[in-house]
């Protein structure tokens, strides 16, 4: 641990960050203990990086449930930062479309850090779904299909470092997430242009994810369907792969032409 004022200050700077993420991916409030826990800090830490955050607005504290929420501050922040980097309504007729053709459900995902968020979700006709996956629900990247397809195309350096940050993965995904195994699905995905998950989240509930691309050709986002084991049989997945392209094609397209969600 550094003891140098620069690198106690970033070590602040990078504990804040991380509890206003915290905070903010709760929604309804979380308690200091679990932020604390969470966060690998001690409660009197914990604590001191609230309040600082709380005095610039970021964060707030509910005096009726002493859980801490996030604050004004951070809305309007989200506001100024969605008009450049929110594609969401740029994607939603696209998804619409996807669910509509497959009649499968079908997402889209944005890559944030190490982890992939859903942010729509559009069911399909066919009345048997699978429910892995739906809005604000997270996963690391290369677990589910649509963190496999951004994960494959991302610089090999990058895959590098995400392998050595998070060992953990085979433990808590199970086997078939370990590395050796993981990288021989990166190059099928790269290989083929999507990804296939087959049922290595939730038994029976298979995945197909395809990329979408900034203007500089970076995988920021991705589209996916989800289905039951029965419907993906490997002439259908082949079917389903290029309407899944053709659609991820159109929406980078769409994203370029916007100017919007210009991360690199």
């Amino acid at each position: 641990m550094s003891t140098s004022p620069s690198g106690g200050g970033t070590q602040s700077v990078s504990r804040a960050a991380l509890l206003l993420k915290l905070v903010a991916r709760t929604g309804d409030g979380i308690r200091v203990s679990e932020l604390a826990e969470r966060a690998e800090l001690t409660r009197p830490t914990t604590h001191r990086l609230l309040a600082a955050l709380r005095r610039e607005g970021l964060v707030d504290r509910d005096e009726q449930t002493g859980l801490w929420v996030p604050g004004p501050e951070l809305y309007l922040m989200g506001t100024a930062a969605a008009a450049r980097y929110d594609v969401a309504d740029l994607a939603r007729d696209i998804v619409r479309s996807l669910a509509g053709v497959t009649e499968e459900s079908a997402f889209f995902s944005v890559r944030q850090g190490d982890e992939t968020v859903c942010l729509v979700r559009e069911d399909g006709s066919f009345p048997i779904r699978s429910f892995v996956l739906s809005e604000g629900v997270r996963f690391p990247l290369g677990v589910a299909s649509a963190g496999l397809a951004i994960l494959a195309f991302l610089p090999s350096a990058e895959v590098d470092a995400y392998f050595a940050r998070h060992p953990e993965l085979p433990e808590k995904w199970g086997r078939p997430h370990g590395e050796k195994r993981l990288r021989a699905r990166l190059a099928e995905t790269q290989e083929h242009g999507y990804s296939l998950n087959p049922g290595l989240i939730v038994e029976g509930s298979y995945g197909l994810g395809a990329a979408v691309f900034t203007r500089a050709g970076h995988p920021q986002w991705a589209l996916s369907l989800t289905g039951v084991q029965f419907r993906f049989t490997p002439e259908r997945v082949e079917k389903l792969g290029r309407i899944l392209l053709s659609h991820a094609h159109q929406l980078t397209a769409r994203i370029a032409a916007s100017g919007r969600g210009t991360w690199r």
